[in-house]
């Protein structure tokens, strides 16, 4: 059974809070319009049409938009080898939705993963708590209106942290009228910076 016909149940089971499936590049995705039930629609998706392996939970920061957080659930059913991407969107005031590691066990480091860096929080999780940075960390990294350079922070005798210089580093795209390759932060020699890169010279034969 193809995926977008799968989407289709769910759409049925579920009727307005599911999207019409959308395609792009082969791939299937709905959205659910309330995120309070997305326990619920993980849980039909897995025992009624067979997507038993959650491939990821992943999180985007809509800065500057209501609702700020869309949080994206990637599945797959190794039964039928279909993919299905379920989004739904959270606000910032309350930044929350139900766990889904009753459904998959996997959404337990997940889950820790987006609060880590989105601050996202899911309600029922049996250990959510910081995976990558440290208890006490107190901002959010892949949040938009978190700086590129970081932040300055300090937990005593446990870690600190400070502000990378970025400015005209590896990875950082300039902004130039140049070429794509001139302002691409992988090809381009760091010590060259304003100057012309590797690539330049040996299309020119230097």
């Amino acid at each position: 059974m193809a995926a977008r016909e799968l989407a289709q149940q769910l759409k049925t089971r579920f009727g307005e809070l599911i999207s019409e499936p959308m395609e792009f590049r082969g791939e299937i995705t709905v959205q659910l319009s309330d995120a309070g039930r997305i326990a619920e629609v993980c849980e039909f998706a897995k025992k009624e049409l067979g997507f038993d392996f959650l491939v990821d939970v992943s999180s985007l920061d809509n800065y500057g938009s209501d609702p700020r957080f869309t949080v994206v659930y990637h599945l797959y059913g190794y039964g039928h080898h279909c993919s299905l991407r379920i989004k739904t969107d959270v606000g910032e005031e309350q930044a929350e939705l139900p766990t889904v590691t009753g459904v998959w066990k996997t959404a337990d480091w997940h889950e820790r993963e987006v609060y880590d860096m989105m601050g996202i929080r899911f309600r029922g999780h049996p250990d959510l708590r910081r995976i990558l940075m440290w208890e006490g960390y107190p901002y959010f990294p892949l949040r938009k209106d978190f700086p590129l350079s970081g932040k300055p922070s300090e937990v005593p005798e446990v870690a600190f942290s400070g502000i990378a210089p970025l400015e005209g580093g590896p990875f950082v795209t300039l902004p130039s009228s140049g070429s794509s390759t001139a302002r691409e932060p992988r090809v381009r020699n760091p010590e060259t910076t304003g100057k012309e890169t590797a690539v330049e010279r040996n299309k020119e034969g230097k």
